[in-house]
């Protein structure tokens, strides 16, 4: 059963890395809003199919509602929008290093809203990274940075930076609702909503106008992206970790990017960097650190005696992708 385990667990991370490589593949047919908008229409039907047969379906009352629907802008509608824009002119291997650098967000807001200690080595770590990311983004070369950082990178790339912070906010306000729900039923709501407000958006410009008549691979990308990446992936990925802990499975997630290199460079033809993958092995080191350095609260007399504690691997609460494709 651990091995079966472990073989989901794989399969989802390894869909996920190559999530941005197949949301490239069908922005050359589709439009980006277009794209987010029919791939979590198949997602929902995925998602909420496996959620139904495995019973897990509730309704939930309007504070619930008020709550899944600020995640579901926040981690569907926006994300979405953000990377799917981002992916137009930012490569995937570049977009692949960037969301690896979410966990240290995550850090960041647990040190500004719940008094969460930095510590030496976890401020080490985060400027480890941020040195990692401006080495990708200057794609390996940092002569590049003479200019300053308005002349590095493609346009895409700032959207692709913004949405990782964007991910951790989700993140850190989605610890509230999975106190009392599944992750499954939880994400399933989320996503529903999220589709729903990218719906009123879509119908709001061209709508079903703007999709046109898909080739082979641009039907084969959008699939993948619904059925495997918001679908699949999701239900693998919670079947690992009802079976091995959290901390185990949470490691395989740094394999992420690495898949996003191999099929960037298979499918689109990207070239690989030691300059840009060099950059990308500093990010992970400094995400290490991060997730490695023990994480305590600042005392304060109102709130009592706090216990030590040390946030899953990649801070996410929803055992999910660090950003990637929901």
């Amino acid at each position: 059963m651990r091995l079966i385990a472990l073989s989901k667990a794989t399969f989802a991370v390894a869909a996920w890395g190559a999530s941005f490589v197949a949301t490239k593949i069908a922005l050359r047919e589709l439009d980006p809003l277009s794209l987010v908008w029919i791939r979590f229409a198949i997602g929902v039907v995925v998602l909420g199919g496996a959620v139904l047969w495995r019973r897990q379906l509730q309704p939930i009352g309007g504070k619930e509602i008020a709550y899944f629907s600020a995640l579901g802008f926040l981690g569907i509608t926006f994300h979405q929008w953000l990377q799917s824009n981002g992916l137009v002119t930012s490569q995937a291997t570049t977009t692949g290093w960037i969301i690896a650098t979410i966990p240290l967000f995550i850090a960041l807001l647990g040190a500004v809203f719940l008094r969460e200690r930095l510590g030496l080595a976890r401020v080490l770590g985060i400027v480890l990274a941020a040195v990692g990311v401006l080495l990708v983004v200057a794609r390996g070369d940092f002569r590049s940075l003479d200019g300053g950082l308005g002349g590095i990178g493609a346009p895409g790339d700032a959207l692709i930076l913004l949405s990782a912070p964007n991910w951790a906010v989700f993140s850190v306000l989605s610890r509230h609702g999975l106190k009392r729900h599944p992750a499954a039923r939880m994400m399933f709501y989320v996503m529903v909503l999220g589709w729903l407000f990218t719906t009123a958006l879509w119908f709001a410009g061209r709508g079903p106008h703007t999709i046109p008549h898909l080739t082979s691979s641009g039907i084969g990308a959008v699939l993948f992206l619904g059925v495997i990446c918001s679908g699949v992936a999701y239900v693998y990925w919670y079947d690992a970790l009802e079976r091995i802990p959290a901390s185990q499975v949470g490691v395989l997630l740094y394999l992420e990017p690495l898949v996003t290199v191999a099929f960037a460079a298979s499918f689109l033809h990207e070239g690989i960097r030691l300059g840009t993958l060099a950059g990308g092995a500093i990010i992970l080191l400094g995400v290490w650190i991060v997730n490695r350095a023990p994480i305590s609260r600042r005392d304060d007399p109102r709130d009592g005696p706090r216990e030590l504690r040390r946030d899953a691997p990649h801070g996410d609460p929803l055992g999910g992708p660090p950003g990637g494709s929901a």
